[in-house]
């Protein structure tokens, strides 16, 4: 049995893989797709590199210099730092499951290191400008609907520091807001969210005067046809405010939830909390707001301290 199952293809063994994920862990369907594109374009390479489709049995037996190979190709082809940690790190965790299920092992690929990774700080918009974006979503010259759609949504994303997707998984039920609201973010895990009084009003402005019933099981926010509104609409509608603004490219939907962490904290908001209020697993993602706040504050001392001029 455990011979037949070793000579198991490898894209079987990946369709299986794919429904624990979405199955047993529960994995969005994006994050799910991430990790079988990840593990085809490995299976493609060795495919290639070996000369034959692959199977259990070629996993268990491949060495380090074939996952360095591999490694390099992927370099080759121009893919960066992240995504080649993000690509190890699928192969990494089909490799846990396969061990688990068919008693495949491989004691090289923990020889592999995933490549260093410079990380990239968060870019947010001045509180001026988070308030300009606003206040000039709801002078958009377009139906009231909409413009009160529109605020809505990116007073959520400032006001409480949401993601898109978590914006737009509102449902009716949803639109009068309370003080505080239970979120599901990235990886299924759930935080309480605190609404600011402006925000609920926000809301419930754009619900009155939408003209698609919303029903509670149903997204709250709609596109202009009745359909819930999608994520690429909010980005074309950020990019059209930030050219009337005057803003740069760096000012997205994302880059408001950058600012509700960041402003926070530049008024004495403590990062613990903050941590809680983004839903980050680990501190230490948090902590990137506080050098952020830290390299700011140090622009302005150089530039406005009298022997900062002096040199």
């Amino acid at each position: 049995m455990a011979a037949r199952e070793l000579n198991l293809p490898l894209a079987n063994a990946r369709l299986a893989f794919g429904q624990h994920l979405a199955g047993e862990r529960r994995l969005s369907p994006k994050t799910v797709e991430a990790y079988g594109r990840d593990l085809d374009q490995f299976a493609a390479f060795l495919g290639a590199h070996l000369g034959h489709t692959i199977s259990l049995d070629d996993l268990a037996a491949l060495k380090a210099t074939d996952f360095r190979a591999f490694m390099a190709s992927r370099r080759r082809d121009g893919l960066s730092a992240r995504s080649l940690a993000r690509s190890l790190s699928a192969i990494r965790t089909f490799y846990s499951y396969a061990e688990r299920r068919w008693g495949v092992e491989n004691a090289a690929l923990t020889l592999i290191e995933a490549p260093k990774q410079g990380r990239s700080k968060p870019k947010p918009v001045s509180e001026s400008g988070a308030r300009a974006l606003i206040d000039e979503a709801g002078r958009s010259r377009g139906s009231d609907w909409i413009e009160a759609r529109d605020v809505a949504v990116l007073s959520l994303l400032y006001g409480c520091g949401l993601r898109i997707s978590e914006a737009l998984a509102l449902t009716g039920r949803d639109r009068d807001l309370p003080e505080s609201i239970q979120i599901t973010g990235k990886g299924g895990k759930t935080r309480l969210v605190p609404i600011l009084p402006v925000v609920r009003e926000a809301v419930a402005h754009y619900a009155a005067l939408c003209p698609f019933e919303l029903p509670a099981e149903q997204a709250l926010f709609r596109g202009v046809r009745g359909g819930a509104l999608g994520a690429r609409a909010v980005q074309k509608r950020m990019e059209d405010l930030r050219a009337r603004l005057g803003l740069g490219p760096t000012a997205t939907p994302h880059a408001l939830r950058h600012s509700f962490a960041t402003h926070l904290l530049a008024h004495g908001g403590d990062l613990r909390a903050i941590q809680e209020l983004l839903g980050h697993a680990s501190l230490s993602t948090t902590q990137i707001y506080a050098d952020v706040e830290t390299s700011r504050l140090m622009a302005i001392y150089d530039g406005a301290h009298p022997r900062a001029r002096q040199r």
